[in-house]
């Protein structure tokens, strides 16, 4: 089995309503987010796929999403609140229908790149330097 890995790193808000803890609170993270790619054979090119394309879909599909935005819950009341004054003045948000842990997030950007890169083996979203969650079908 080949396998390639692409990282990307995305800036983001957002607050866990329903946490105990300070993570309620709105804060921020530097994202990295790690992306594998698998395959039992190689293409035309002797690739499992070009790093250049998959960074071209992550683009499209992933930053373009949730790179400088506040993301957020929209079945939650209270975050969308907070989305609608983060859009009113000008600044982006991105509406889940979930709650933005990293796990919801390793799987929501899995299953949005399967589409486009069947290929996908996992997904891991770093929300710290040593703290992660992963999604693999």
């Amino acid at each position: 089995m080949y396998r390639i890995c692409k990282t990307i790193e995305l800036e983001s808000g957002h607050l866990l309503s329903k946490h105990p803890g300070s993570c309620q609170f709105p804060h921020g993270h530097t994202r990295s987010v790690e992306l594998v790619f698998a395959a039992e054979t190689l293409d035309e090119n002797d690739m499992v796929m070009d790093f250049k394309d998959v960074k071209n879909i992550c683009e499209e599909t992933v930053l373009s999403k949730f790179d400088h935005a506040f993301i957020y819950d929209e079945t939650s009341a209270g975050e969308s609140e907070i989305a609608a004054v983060v859009v009113k003045n000008g600044m982006r948000a991105a509406a889940l229908p979930f709650r933005s842990t990293a796990e919801n997030l390793a799987k929501w950007i899995f299953e949005a790149l399967k589409v486009r890169i069947p290929c996908i083996h996992s997904v891991r979203v770093y929300e710290t330097a040593d703290s992660c969650a992963e999604y693999s079908a």
